[in-house]
C-alpha cells in the first residue's frame, strides 16, 4: 500500500506502456513477415544474365532521355529484375506475357519474349513503361492508356512499328482494355 506522501510516477516512458510495446512487437512481426514474403518471391526466381541487364539498361535510358524520369528512376533504383517466374508468378496463369510484375514488392519479371520479339530497345522501353506503371500501382487499363497516349514521346509510332507483333498486339490490347472515350488507332494520328 502506498503511504500518502508517496508520489506514483506518472512518467513511466513511452516504451514501458504495455500497449506501445505491444504494437512494436506486431509492428516487428508485420516487418519480419513482410520481409521474408519478399525474399522467398527474389530467391524462388533467376537474376537476368549480363546480357539481358544491358538490355533493360538501355530500354530505361531511353525513358530517361524521353522524359520519364519518374518511371525510370522506379525501373532503375527501385526494381528488382528477375529472369523467371517467383512462386507467385508461378500460380498463375498469363497469357502472351512479355513482363510481369509484383506490387508492392516492385518485383518485374521479364519473360524470354522480353528479349525476343521487341524490333529494338524503344520497344523494349515501352514494355518497361508499362511496367513502371505497374510499380506505381496502376491498375492494366490505365497502364495501357498511359503508354498508348505518351507513345511518340517515347518514340513508338506507328511509321517505324506497324508491322511489329508488339505494335500490334499492344494496339489491339488496348483496344480491349480502353473506354469508348478512349479508342486506338491502328493507322498514323
Amino acid at each position: 500500500m502506498l503511504d500518502e506522501n508517496e508520489n506514483i510516477s506518472s512518467n513511466q516512458g513511452l516504451l514501458k506502456s504495455s500497449i506501445v510495446k505491444r504494437a512494436v512487437v506486431c509492428l516487428m512481426v508485420i516487418a519480419a513477415v513482410f520481409l521474408g514474403f519478399y525474399t522467398s518471391l527474389i530467391f524462388s526466381a533467376d537474376k537476368l544474365t549480363a546480357e539481358e541487364r544491358a538490355q533493360v539498361d538501355e530500354s530505361i535510358r531511353i525513358l530517361e532521355e524521353r522524359g520519364f524520369q519518374d518511371e525510370a528512376f522506379l525501373l532503375k533504383h527501385l526494381a528488382a529484375f528477375r529472369a523467371n517466374d517467383n512462386w507467385l508468378n508461378a500460380s498463375v496463369a498469363k497469357e502472351n506475357a512479355y513482363a510481369a510484375t509484383n506490387f508492392p514488392f516492385e518485383i518485374v519479371t521479364l519473360y524470354p519474349d522480353f528479349f525476343t520479339y521487341p524490333v529494338d530497345a524503344t520497344e523494349r522501353a515501352a514494355i518497361l513503361l508499362h511496367e513502371a506503371k505497374h510499380l506505381q500501382g496502376k491498375d492494366e487499363k490505365d497502364a495501357y492508356e498511359y503508354v498508348w497516349r505518351n507513345r511518340k514521346r517515347l518514340g513508338w509510332k506507328f511509321e517505324a512499328y506497324r508491322t511489329s507483333a508488339i505494335w500490334m498486339e499492344n494496339a489491339k490490347a488496348y483496344q480491349g482494355t480502353c473506354s469508348r472515350s478512349f479508342r486506338v488507332r491502328l493507322q498514323p494520328v
